[in-house]
């Protein structure tokens, strides 16, 4: 692996990193806020994070690609 493929790969798992984390934070404070709007929080968050994953993933695979 080269150096630039081990940067992209690094910040693509970090900025998947925050935006799952900062789905996961604001999830947690709009359920105390909203009780009855649980399950329909919870599944919004857990389709957003996979979205990001999936960007991370993508955005991984696009470095190494990028650098043969």
């Amino acid at each position: 692996m080269t150096g630039l493929a081990a940067i992209g790969a690094g910040l693509a798992a970090l900025a998947a990193g925050l935006g799952i984390g900062l789905v996961g934070s604001n999830a947690v404070q709009g359920i105390p806020r909203q009780p009855e709007a649980t399950n329909e929080i919870r599944g919004a968050m857990i389709l957003a994070a996979a979205l990001i994953e999936g960007a991370a993933i993508i955005g991984m695979i696009l470095s190494f690609l990028m650098n043969k």
